[in-house]
């Protein structure tokens, strides 16, 4: 009989192309990928890997038997997500990513209330952006991704995941004090047209958001400084060296100086849970979407829940 997790550390080298990749994502030594993949080799009477410059490369019939052990692996984490959900506990362990404002804004509540109301459930965080999490989420290297996408730049989620809304994230402008627009209620954002921007460093999420939907109104963008940190931004405005636009999750301590102004129409962004289909119906998964939609209430924050979930 194969040994399950032979076929995991065979998986793993097929997934990521090396033994030395694969001994990181598994947490293991090389040595002991390699070792598995030796046993593996011996039970099944075939050469699984040979070496390919200072690699290595999957032979045909490691290919053949990788594409077996993706779909047991599957079943295996359906049929242990169903005895979970049978059970009705929620226990085990949960491994969650967010994105750094979900992190910063969201994560502290809604760990508190799972660690009070489900103390048998062990949860461990990381930062990461959206599209780090995603391909995460879809080869079950973690359990829950906190991600977002923009209301007119929609995000791809990859075949195999299914996602929940967690809520709707309003975005302010930041005006310095003195800009002309700082005492209005709500501005159009065609009112911003020659704006000096702060925003987040190129190729991070907010900032092709931003680029994209003023382009989209007809307002190039010109930014002046790059910050990453919500709180830098804002220390920036402050000193009247350009505005920027600020989701109100990631809002910290507005310093004065800085006034926040309503842009008409709305700047949305949606916050969404992602996980494995397979896992649907483990009962930790729903704890964790629940404290995260009670943590966004708390905040003041729309909680969309959509019908028949």
């Amino acid at each position: 009989m194969l040994d399950l997790e032979r076929l995991r550390a065979l998986n793993a080298v097929a997934t990521y192309g090396s033994v030395s990749a694969a001994a990181e994502v598994l947490h293991v030594t090389t040595s002991a990928v390699s070792q598995q993949v030796a046993k593996l080799e011996r039970e099944t009477g075939q050469k699984l890997l040979e070496r390919n410059g200072r690699g290595v490369r999957l032979t045909d019939a490691a290919a053949l038997l990788a594409a077996h052990a993706e779909r047991i692996l599957a079943m295996v984490e359906a049929a242990e997500s169903d005895l979970e959900a049978q059970r009705g506990a929620v226990v085990g362990e949960l491994a969650i990513t967010a994105f750094p404002t979900a992190a910063r804004g969201l994560m502290p509540g809604a760990l508190g209330r799972l660690a009070k109301e489900h103390p048998l459930l062990t949860v461990t965080l990381r930062e990461l952006e959206p599209h780090a999490s995603l391909p995460l989420a879809a080869r079950g290297e973690i359990d829950l991704g906190i991600v977002q996408d923009w209301f007119n730049v929609p995000l791809a989620i990859p075949d195999g995941l299914v996602k929940a809304p967690l809520l709707d994230d309003v975005a302010d402008a930041a005006l310095p004090a003195g800009h002309p627009l700082a005492d209005r209620e709500v501005i159009d954002l065609a009112d911003l047209r020659g704006e000096a921007w702060i925003a987040q460093s190129a190729g991070a999420i907010c900032r092709d958001w931003l680029e994209h939907t003023l382009r989209t109104a007809g307002l190039e963008p010109r930014v002046s400084h790059t910050a990453d940190e919500y709180a830098t931004q804002l220390a920036l405005v402050a000193a009247g060296l350009g505005s920027a636009i600020l989701p109100r999750l990631g809002r910290c301590d507005v310093p004065p100086g800085v006034r926040i102004v309503a842009v008409r129409p709305a700047l949305t962004r949606h916050v969404y849970g992602i996980w494995r289909a397979e896992a649907a119906r483990r009962p930790a998964i729903r704890a964790a979407v629940a404290a995260l939609r009670a943590a966004a209430t708390d905040l003041g924050l729309n909680t969309p829940v959509p019908h028949g979930e």
